[in-house]
């Protein structure tokens, strides 16, 4: 049977997402994972379904993209699917056909698994590797510990009342004033954040200085961090550790059987902060891109 390319409705979107919690498995590359649509969500559920592409087959989705930004697709398909070549060559196809409504003409970059046929396929249409990204990893069958801390800092957990605070804080980490406690509620509106929690580290003199969102796939599957950020004004004392080990605590309480986190290799000292908080670097993966 035909692969159909679809877009869904915002009534439809719970089944991408469902789609996305089967298929986050231990020992896969990393890839687009529910808590990436969920981040999304703070744009509103109407953003996130002009954004989320599906290919399917017999009725079974087989892939789902997520157009997170201008002329960038994060893509992933079902384990079992990513070395099936008619997929394969039908996401190139609709991705290197701008009137096919993924991407537009111009420069663009697709993430997808390292294992993809997709990699060999665009190579073969010119499109080259892009700068290289860490992913890591913590393992959270043990009990979740931060041996490195002297003195632990106080963690809250979010809830609406609250937002504003973590608000300020990712707008601070982040040098941006997009994030706002508006855009919180809309994130914690959408159905993916009932397996997410969002976490504020306070420093002694019960300063915000770091935050952070989880979001879990279900028992037993691999979790996410993200976002993860330290005010400019707290910068250097330990508290991106902290709060790094907060997060791999709250996954684990969720269920989740790792906690897996990716950043630029360039951000050396990203990279030191999730390596001093437990995680261990996986091999790097990089983007496809088309200039």
């Amino acid at each position: 049977m035909a692969i159909e390319l679809g877009k869904p409705e915002v009534d439809g979107l719970a089944e991408a997402v469902g789609a996305l919690r089967k298929w986050q498995r231990e020992g896969s590359p990393m890839q687009l994972h529910p808590g990436d649509l969920g981040w999304f969500f703070r744009s509103g559920a109407r953003a996130v379904a002009e954004a989320v592409r599906t290919w399917s087959r017999d009725g079974r989705i087989l892939a789902v993209g997520l157009l997170d930004g201008p002329g960038l697709l994060r893509l992933t398909t079902a384990p079992d699917a990513r070395r099936d070549e008619e997929l394969a060559r039908r996401l190139v196809e609709d991705v290197v056909t701008p009137e096919h409504g993924v991407l537009p003409a111009g420069k663009a970059n697709v993430e997808a698994p390292m294992d993809a046929l997709v990699h060999d396929l665009l190579g073969e249409h010119g499109w080259r590797t892009d700068e290289p990204w860490t992913p890591l990893r913590r393992d959270l069958t043990p009990p979740v510990e931060d041996p490195a801390a002297p003195s632990r800092p106080r963690i809250e957990e979010i809830g609406p009342e609250r937002a504003h605070v973590f608000a300020a804080v990712l707008r601070s980490a982040f040098d941006t004033a997009a994030f706002t406690a508006e855009r919180w509620h809309a994130m914690a509106a959408g159905s993916p954040y009932a397996d997410a929690r969002c976490l504020v580290a306070y420093d002694e003199r019960d300063d915000a200085v770091a935050a952070v969102t989880v979001w879990s796939a279900g028992p037993g599957r691999p979790g996410v961090l993200e976002p993860m950020g330290v005010h400019q004004d707290h910068r250097g004392r330990g508290h991106g550790r902290a709060i790094t080990v907060a997060a791999a605590a709250a996954l684990r309480r969720l269920g989740s059987s790792s906690a897996l986190v990716c950043t630029p290799s360039s951000n050396v000292g990203a990279v030191a902060t999730y390596a001093s908080a437990g995680f261990r670097e996986l091999p790097e993966m990089r983007d496809r891109y088309r200039d």
